[in-house]
């Protein structure tokens, strides 16, 4: 009986070998047609977009901020989202508001103490000024007090060329790090904010500005500091700095930042807040023009109002639906299983903001396919912007359904 069975698998097997290189070469012809067709159909290849969770916010209002400022953003300093914007990208002049990336690029490629001569250009600058004087010796610590309390132009460029060794490779250094900063409809010319054709910012940029400089320490202490008093170093000569950004005393949490008026620009101001849990950063620019001097306050007031009445901190994208099989064509198995890691964020909302997450896949992939290929994205959505996204990817190998595979097979069962 066992010899039987023996004999029937080698007459298989050779009833096998003649049938397989017949195979063989009609595997080829079916490659060549299956590469052909498989070229043409991915000129035009068909993807699937599947809801894996939704929820809908209610009906907006038809409220809108009755604001002075020309171009105006609110934004969430925690995560870089912006909650409002009125021509927040638009590219204007922002005057003094210049100098929190001056006062930045400072901080990150200065020492306090270092000490600063005053060369003759920086003491011809216009007003506002400390009225430093050609030859004099100042710690940087000192000047940057009067760099952001009174927006001493002077300073500016004494600070500039000591950084950068002119005012020229000191702008040079402030446009590296707005394009760190991902501002990059930004250009500066000036660390003092005079007005130029190609010295020029967005709402949105000097938000994104002000969210990055409050996380530094060192400034946060300079701009909510009231007054500093501090000598010149050779002579001795006594200054004392005022701050004049009246916010910090009209909101509760106010953190700052800096004020800013040319002929050109108008009244700006770029502010920070810090209540309960959240931190928010506003820009208001071309806020009137004098005799209107109050307008920026009441903008950034009604802005930062906006942003601690309708939004509430909220966990978003609680989602753990996976997306569907994805079919496979020429493979072992006709479909295989995809997945992607699950993203949650704790950020600003309001009732009127629609959240969904969308998986979006081709209709099919050819086999083979290794575990942990990328096939596919996951967008979330916040209303129609896609916040973040994230890859999907396949759960496991694809094998081919190839001669190769058959064969396989075969042996297989020959060797039972």
């Amino acid at each position: 009986m066992k010899r039987s069975k023996q004999y029937a698998k080698y007459a298989l097997l050779l009833l096998l070998i003649p049938i397989s290189i017949v195979l063989f070469f009609m595997d080829q012809v079916g490659l060549v047609k299956l590469y052909r067709q498989n070229h043409t159909e991915k000129q035009d290849m068909v993807y699937n977009a599947v809801s894996l969770y939704e929820k809908q916010g209610k009906e907006k209002s038809t409220k809108n901020l009755q604001l002075y400022a020309r171009s105006a953003a609110l934004m969430d300093a925690d995560n870089g989202r912006i909650l409002y914007q009125k021509n927040g990208t638009k590219r204007v002049p922002m005057a003094s508001t210049t100098k929190i990336m001056t006062c930045l690029v400072v901080l990150e490629n200065a020492n306090l103490d270092d000490v600063v001569l005053i060369s003759a250009n920086a003491a011809k600058q216009p007003k506002v000024k400390l009225n430093v004087i050609a030859g004099e010796k100042y710690y940087v610590k000192d000047l940057l007090y009067a760099l952001m309390l009174e927006s001493c132009n002077d300073v500016a460029v004494a600070l500039a060329e000591h950084v950068g060794k002119s005012v020229e490779g000191f702008a040079e250094l402030m446009n590296q790090k707005a394009q760190e900063l991902q501002c990059y409809n930004t250009h500066f010319v000036t660390p003092n904010g005079l007005d130029s054709k190609e010295h020029y910012s967005t709402a949105e940029d000097l938000c994104k500005m002000g969210a990055y400089a409050i996380k530094n320490e060192t400034f946060v202490a300079i701009t909510n500091t009231s007054s500093h008093q501090f000598s010149e170093i050779s002579k001795g000569r006594s200054c004392a700095v005022h701050n004049k950004d009246a916010f910090l005393s009209m909101y509760a949490g106010a953190m700052g930042i800096k004020t800013g008026f040319t002929g050109n620009a108008g009244y700006c101001f770029v502010g920070a807040v810090k209540k309960e849990d959240r931190r928010l950063t506003s820009a208001v620019l071309a806020s009137g023009w004098p005799p209107n001097k109050s307008y920026k306050w009441a903008d950034t007031t009604m802005l930062m109002n906006y942003g601690c009445d309708a939004y509430r901190q909220e966990t978003v994208f609680s989602c753990s639906v996976q997306p569907p099989m994805l079919r496979v064509h020429s493979g072992k198995n006709k479909s295989v299983a995809v997945t992607f890691e699950p993203y949650e964020d704790e950020m600003l909302v309001n009732g009127e903001e629609t959240q969904k997450v969308v998986s979006v896949t081709p209709q099919y992939i050819d086999a083979p396919a290794k575990k942990g290929m990328e096939v596919g994205k996951v967008y979330y959505f916040l209303n129609d912007d896609a916040y973040k996204i994230s890859p999907i990817y396949t759960q496991e190998d694809v094998f081919a359904l190839d001669l190769l595979y058959i064969w396989k097979g075969v042996v297989r069962l020959f060797l039972l």
